[in-house]
């Protein structure tokens, strides 16, 4: 939920009416204090869950935001961290967060478009939290090929993915009635905002970084407990470059 420290309605609904990049760019400096943050004990499930797959050498953080991707790969790597994100905010506030923070990991910040990074095959893990909304489903495949560009030959793109909610549920309901207003918004009001809940689902995204060239796997996040049909409540996908 929202803290007193958060953004107001109307602050949100500012950003709402801005582009993608302008709209978090207003956002950034309450971000952490919205629910838009990725939660602690998702980033330390996704942690213990990764941290067997190493030792891991140099780490990216993809739309890295304030940098709570980046605090992860600080505990998994041990040589060097790069942040990247398109919006400046964000990046000013993931600075200032880190600021005081001694390597190593080294902790680099840069500003780039993640459908064009601007990185060879330097990275042994690569890791994204709470962003793919913001990518059409047709943006994809470009997103994991620059992603699987920028690994090298053995390493990982890995992130969380939760569980759907059941259909007809409270949850079903709120994250298409999310999407519906959104798309209403994008077909009526430009520039667009792009975020989108129900357009990243585990086949498709799984299908999409196999053609990119990834031997996908995906492994259970049991910190996070488990739905009443026994089925995990978040998984973490575990993409490896060949």
């Amino acid at each position: 939920m929202f803290s007193p420290e958060g953004p107001t309605l109307l602050e949100l609904t500012v950003q709402a009416l801005s582009s993608t990049e302008r709209g978090y760019d207003l956002l950034a400096p309450k971000f952490d204090h919205s629910p838009f943050r990725t939660p602690e004990r998702v980033l330390d499930a996704f942690a213990a869950a990764v941290e067997p797959l190493g030792p891991f050498a140099d780490g990216l953080d993809v739309c890295t935001g304030t940098g709570a991707g980046a605090g992860v790969l600080r505990r998994l790597c041990t040589e060097r961290v790069v942040g990247v994100d398109f919006s400046a905010g964000m990046l000013a506030e993931a600075r200032r967060a880190y600021a005081g923070v001694a390597g190593p990991p080294a902790v680099r910040w840069v500003r780039a478009d993640t459908l064009a990074l601007p990185f060879g095959p330097a990275f042994d893990l690569a890791v994204s939290f709470g962003a793919f909304g913001h990518f059409l489903p047709a943006e994809r495949p470009a997103l994991f090929a620059q992603v699987f560009r920028s690994l090298r030959p053995g390493g990982y793109f890995a992130f969380p993915v939760p569980a759907p909610p059941p259909v007809g549920s409270r949850g079903y309901w709120a994250l298409w009635g999310f999407d519906t207003v959104m798309r209403v918004r994008n077909a009526l009001w430009r520039p667009r905002f792009v975020m989108y809940y129900r357009t990243f689902r585990l086949p498709d995204v799984r299908a999409d970084l196999e053609r990119a060239g990834f031997a996908v796997r995906t492994a259970a996040l049991p910190e996070l407990r488990r739905r009443p049909d026994g089925s995990p409540r978040a998984r973490a996908v575990l993409a490896r470059r060949p």
